[in-house]
C-alpha cells in the first residue's frame, strides 16, 4: 500500500473512533465536561420561541426548556449550566442538530414519524395545525377564495407540505411562495408579494398580535392538519431524551404546566380539551 494511501486510512479511521467515542459519551456526558448546554431557538415564533426586547430568547417552548436544563442540572450533580442559545430556522435546525452545533432545540417544531428517521423527539409539549394568515382588505374568508392568490409558507415546514395537499384535495389553483421564516412570509404580505401567509393557528396569532395592528389581519377558519410539538434532540440518547422527558411530565403531573401555559396563551384562551389530554397523558408516574 502506498505511504499517502495508508496514512489517509489511518486518520479516516481515527476520525471514526472519535466520532463514535463523542456519540457514545452521550450528550450528558458532553453537556457535563463542558459545562454548557446549547439551546436552538427560532427567532420569530410567536409566543413559542422568539428573540425578545432585551434581545434574549422568550416563549413557552423557551420556558419548558430552562425548566430541562434545571432538571440536568440537579441531575449531573453540578452547580450551574452555561445557557448557548443558538437560533435556528425551519431548514437549520434538523442539521444544526445533527452536527452537535445545538443539543436540543426549543421551538415550534412538528413531531413526525419521517423526522424521527434523522432525529428525536420529547413528549410533546403542544397541539396545533395549520391555518392561514391574511389581511382582511383583501377579502379572503374561506379557503376557495384563495384561488389565483399567492400564499407564503416557510420552507421545509409541515405546513409546506399540507399546504399543497390542502390546495389539492380542495381543488384551489394558486401560487406559494416560499420563505425562509415567519418574519418573512409577514414581510412579502406587507410588500404585496403574498397575499395570505400558512403556518399553525398559534403562530399565526402571535405574528398578528406582535404586528401592532391586530385589526388589520384575519385568520382563516379551517385547520388542515395535526401538529404535535416537541423539543427536538439527536437520535439513539436515551438517558439525555429520559431527563428531559421526566422534567416535562413533572411539570404535567404536578400541573405547573398550566402556570406556563397560562403566561404565554392565557389572553387567547385556557387550554382546550386536546391540550388538556395532552398534559393529562404527559403525567407519567415515576
Amino acid at each position: 500500500m502506498r505511504l499517502d494511501r495508508w496514512v489517509a486510512s489511518i486518520l479516516a479511521t481515527l476520525t471514526l473512533c472519535l466520532a463514535t467515542s463523542a456519540e457514545a459519551a452521550g450528550t450528558l456526558d458532553k453537556i457535563k465536561a463542558a459545562r454548557t448546554i446549547s439551546l436552538g431557538y427560532r427567532e420569530a415564533s410567536i409566543p413559542f420561541s422568539y428573540t425578545g426586547n432585551d434581545n434574549q430568547p422568550w416563549g413557552y417552548s423557551v420556558d419548558l426548556c430552562t425548566r430541562v436544563v434545571a432538571a440536568i442540572v440537579r441531575q449531573l450533580g453540578i452547580d450551574e449550566l452555561q445557557l448557548l442559545w443558538v437560533p435556528v430556522t425551519p431548514e437549520t435546525r434538523i442539521a444544526k442538530l445533527k452536527s452537535g452545533e445545538i443539543d436540543l432545540e426549543c421551538g415550534s417544531t412538528t413531531s413526525s414519524l419521517s423526522r424521527m428517521q434523522e432525529v428525536d423527539f420529547s413528549l410533546p409539549i403542544f397541539i396545533d395545525g395549520a391555518a392561514y394568515l391574511s389581511r382582511r382588505a383583501a377579502g379572503i374568508k374561506r379557503f376557495e377564495d384563495l384561488a389565483g392568490r399567492r400564499i407564503a409558507v416557510a420552507a421545509g415546514t409541515t405546513t409546506e407540505r399540507t399546504i399543497v395537499e390542502a390546495l389539492a384535495q380542495y381543488k384551489v389553483a394558486a401560487e406559494l411562495v416560499r420563505v425562509s421564516d415567519h418574519q418573512q412570509g409577514i414581510a412579502e404580505m406587507v410588500k404585496g408579494k403574498a397575499d395570505a401567509y400558512a403556518s399553525d393557528r398559534a403562530l399565526l396569532i402571535g405574528l398578528a398580535l406582535d404586528s401592532g395592528t391586530q385589526t388589520d389581519w384575519a385568520i382563516g377558519h379551517e385547520t388542515f392538519s395535526y401538529e404535535p410539538y416537541a423539543l427536538m434532540m439527536r437520535r439513539n440518547d436515551a438517558d439525555f431524551r429520559l431527563v428531559v422527558n421526566r422534567e416535562l411530565a413533572r411539570l404535567c403531573r404536578s400541573r405547573e404546566i398550566y402556570g406556563i401555559h397560562d403566561r404565554w396563551f392565557g389572553f387567547l384562551a385556557k387550554p382546550g380539551a386536546r391540550l388538556e389530554s395532552l398534559y393529562f397523558l404527559n403525567g407519567l408516574p415515576e
